[in-house]
């Protein structure tokens, strides 16, 4: 993240951590009355509920409103990532490893921006994929302009609720 959204990342994220949650991304969208979008998720975990995200906009609203980065008035939208969800930090490039993620990139590698393949995890610099042909490519994450996971069966299946037996 880079300026407006890093600076908006920095204030929410102490909130949210207080509140038990973890930012997976911000981003503003619009110009005349813009929304800042905020995806979040549990840190424990638990798939998050409606109540999650009320409880997230409730408060990250309120230091908004104090902090007041945005001289103008402004929407605030809350999200869970979903199961395709954007791949923004290390840690879901190792927790989403094995699965198919589709990225481009905004300054070109081995001559291509963008790129599918299977997740072969990260490190704090690069995130490493296996191409169709059986190639791997390291990919540097300050590089990259987005990456999500492709909503493929393996991915529903991974993130299908187990039932429990009482």
């Amino acid at each position: 993240m880079t300026g407006l959204d890093a600076k908006l990342a920095a204030i929410v994220i102490p909130t949210m951590a207080d509140l038990g949650y973890e930012l997976v991304r911000v981003a503003v969208m619009g110009r005349d009355r813009p929304t800042v979008q905020i995806m979040a998720e549990r840190a424990d975990g638990v798939a998050m509920a409606v109540e999650d995200c009320e409880a997230i906009s409730r408060a990250v609203g309120a230091v908004l409103d104090v902090e007041d980065p945005i001289h103008s008035n402004w929407t605030l939208e809350v999200s869970s990532p979903g199961i395709d969800r954007p791949l923004t930090r290390v840690k879901d490039w190792n927790r989403f490893a094995g699965h198919e993620a589709r990225l481009e990139m905004d300054v070109p590698v081995d001559g291509r921006k963008r790129f599918v393949g299977v997740i072969l995890g990260a490190d704090p610099t690069t995130a490493r994929l296996r191409l169709e042909d059986g190639m791997e490519v390291h990919l540097p994450l300050d590089q990259m302009r987005r990456a999500r996971l492709v909503l493929t069966d393996a991915l529903i299946a991974a993130n299908a609720v187990q039932p429990t037996n009482h």
